[in-house]
């Protein structure tokens, strides 16, 4: 892993912008979500164990990310009309991305793109309400990440009472 870490986007960093279909004729882009939080969550596959497994962690924790006024996606090279059987299948509440033509174009934006796997790193990035990368981590492909360190920069990012 010493050699993918330094590869994802850092914190500080501008969240390059982009806009990507979450269904086959609907397009959702970075700066929909201006102004608030959001989880991006970079993923190999759906219908993978640890993909399924990762999903559905973030669709139960949910309303923990909502108390933040946090948003997530997740984002794959599966296309649109994929995401959407696996979204129903597992009950999603969130949208799947589909960085699918050009094929990992997203996911190499944000270094999260395996060129010798043509699929996403499991990457996840928190972006701040003004659209910077305030928290990115690196999971080992086969690892679920949790939702341990989303929820800690989401701390971070919430204003001090």
């Amino acid at each position: 892993m010493a050699e993918n870490a330094n590869k994802i986007l850092a914190p500080g960093t501008a969240a390059p912008d982009f806009a990507l279909h979450s269904t086959p004729d609907q397009l959702v882009s970075l700066s929909d979500f201006r102004g608030a939080p959001l989880i991006l969550a970079f993923y190999p596959a759906d219908w993978s164990p640890v993909c399924g497994d990762q999903m559905a962690l973030y669709n139960e924790v949910l309303p923990e990310f909502h108390k933040f006024k946090a948003a997530v996606v997740g984002i794959s090279v599966d296309g649109a009309w994929c995401h959407s059987a696996f979204s129903r299948d597992r009950k999603l509440h969130f949208p799947l991305l589909a960085d699918f033509e050009p094929k990992g174009a997203v996911a190499r934006l944000y270094g999260a793109y395996r060129d010798r796997d043509g699929v996403s790193e499991r990457a996840l990035f928190v972006i701040d309400p003004k659209g910077t990368i305030s928290w990115s981590y690196l999971s080992p492909v086969g690892v679920n990440p949790g939702a341990d360190g989303i929820l800690t920069a989401l701390e971070e990012l919430a204003p001090k009472k």
